[in-house]
């Protein structure tokens, strides 16, 4: 196979400036001890997109997204998140930040003392409680529809889900606030493929409805073959390519060779028709 050097990283923004960008990222250093995790990483998140995260174990994909969201604070690099620096300490910052993100921890993080119902409306009694609680329910309710879950599921406790429902119903709480970025942190780890599948259809269908940004976090070939837009590698201590997977895989890294090139990764890129090929479907339907 015809392979081409790996480029040293470079910012994206050569072409797509500042306001087209949900999320980004420069000189990111992330230490714990004298273990570095991450030196110098940059990144860019376009507005729209689905992008997919993925990396070795060890490389910092979960430090990465909390440092981000502001849940760690990285030793050195600026953040900027939807046109807000999200290292600034500035009160308004944070709050238009935590206003207009939902997160999908992963296997759901749902308080199991609580409801799906009561869990989806946490978000939405912090930040606006103003509303009369009937309200909270009923945007509650309207979450656990969206994610895909039957109505009688709100009055269900964690424990009385199954896997993919608990990850559904954590998917609605992400999204209690109308947030216009996610972020998704393995969100079909522990799925059968089946339900994997299923969960891959509910998060491209809800992006292009909802015009969202998705940063998403996967060991899941299929998922990154089927619904993500570009990919970005972790690995060195930064992100060493941020591009569609078809120019992912022509890159000459050990990592992404062996991971892209595989059989796994083999069988799902057949399972997915080329761009020429979608792009002719999408035409004529």
């Amino acid at each position: 196979m015809h392979t081409v050097p790996a480029p040293a990283p470079a910012p994206d923004d050569t072409v797509c400036d500042d306001a087209g960008l949900a999320i980004r990222v420069r000189g990111l250093t992330n230490r714990f001890g004298s273990q570095v995790v991450h030196d110098g990483l940059d990144l860019d998140v376009r507005r729209g997109e689905i992008l997919g995260v993925v990396g070795g174990s060890g490389t910092g994909k979960s430090v990465l997204m909390r440092s981000i969201l502001g849940l760690r604070a990285p030793d050195e690099g600026r953040i900027e998140v939807l046109g807000v620096d999200a290292r600034s300490g500035d009160p308004a910052d944070r709050l238009h930040i935590e206003r207009n993100t939902g997160v999908l921890f992963q296997d759901g993080a749902l308080f199991s003392s609580l409801t799906v119902g009561e869990n989806v409306q946490v978000p939405l009694k912090e930040h606006h409680r103003e509303l009369p609680d009937r309200w909270h329910y009923e945007l509650a309710l309207l979450k656990v529809k969206l994610a895909g879950l039957p109505a009688d599921a709100i009055n269900k406790l964690p424990s009385q889900l199954s896997g993919g429902m608990r990850k559904r119903a954590g998917l609605a709480r992400a999204l209690a606030l109308d947030p216009p970025l996610l972020f998704l942190d393995e969100p079909t780890a522990g799925l059968d493929p089946i339900g994997a599948a299923a969960f891959d259809r509910l998060i491209k269908t809800l992006q292009e409805a909802l015009g969202l940004t998705v940063f998403l976090i996967t060991h899941d070939l299929d998922t990154l073959y089927a619904i993500c837009d570009r990919v970005a590698v972790l690995a060195d201590r930064r992100v060493v390519a941020n591009a569609p997977l078809h120019e992912i895989e022509q890159l000459d890294h050990p990592w992404i060779q062996e991971y892209f090139h595989g059989p796994r990764a083999r069988a799902a890129r057949a399972a997915v028709p080329p761009p020429s090929d979608r792009d002719a479907t999408a035409t004529t339907s």
